[in-house]
């Protein structure tokens, strides 16, 4: 997704013809303006979602921040100026409809099923936010290979350029061969801060971080 702002704009001198060699033009300086791209705000962008990336990439999707606050603070300040770049885009529109591949997040509900997933047995896969801003869905997964799988059924309404307000709808416990529905539990907001062709960087309603990749795939229930 392109990034726009205004540059830095420098002045370039250009001097007329002379008139005679021997003295400089008579006539006056003229001072053209560079022409205006975006190339630079597109290297920032990129420095810095190379920089995020980076210092999430050994943190097993954000269970051993937990108990590293230096860490933690650092990946937040990388998303701030994420944020800083994508303030003046919209990351409601169709580029939100995808499954989204969780990379990292201070969410302590996902942590701790991910961490403790061992207790029943098994160990969580894929966590994923699928999105569709059409139909004003979002459901949120756990996967449990080869079979198992916990999802939050939401409808979405989208509030402004970057925020979306969801209710929880329906939530279940699926195996193989049974399914276990439960209630549905709330409602909120999160709003994408960031978001390209390739990953989305999102704040919610309680303060929590999440970053993630667009998947390889389509989840479907």
């Amino acid at each position: 997704m392109a990034m726009t702002s205004p540059p830095t704009v420098s002045t370039i001198l250009k001097r007329g013809p002379l008139h005679n060699p021997n003295f400089p033009s008579s006539k006056p300086q003229r001072f053209r303006l560079p022409k205006i791209t975006c190339s630079s705000l597109t290297a920032r962008s990129q420095s810095a979602k190379r920089n995020l990336l980076n210092l999430i990439s050994d943190q097993d999707r954000g269970l051993k921040t937990q108990n590293d606050t230096t860490k933690r603070d650092s990946i937040i300040k990388a998303i701030d100026a994420m944020a800083v770049l994508g303030r003046d885009t919209v990351t409601t529109g169709d580029s939100l409809s995808a499954t989204w591949r969780l990379l990292w997040t201070t969410e302590k509900e996902q942590l701790f099923i991910i961490e403790k997933a061992y207790l029943f047995g098994t160990q969580a896969g894929d966590v994923l936010q699928v999105i569709d801003v059409q139909n004003n869905t979002l459901n949120n997964v756990i996967t449990f290979p080869p079979d198992g799988v916990f999802f939050v059924r939401s409808s979405i309404e989208v509030a402004s350029s970057q925020r979306v307000n969801f209710k929880f709808t329906s939530a279940v416990l699926r195996g193989k061969n049974w399914e276990i529905p439960l209630p549905p539990f709330g409602q909120g907001w999160f709003e994408t801060v960031y978001l390209d062709d390739e990953i989305r960087v999102v704040k919610d309603i309680r303060d929590d971080y999440l970053v993630v990749e667009c998947a390889p795939y389509n989840w479907k229930e």
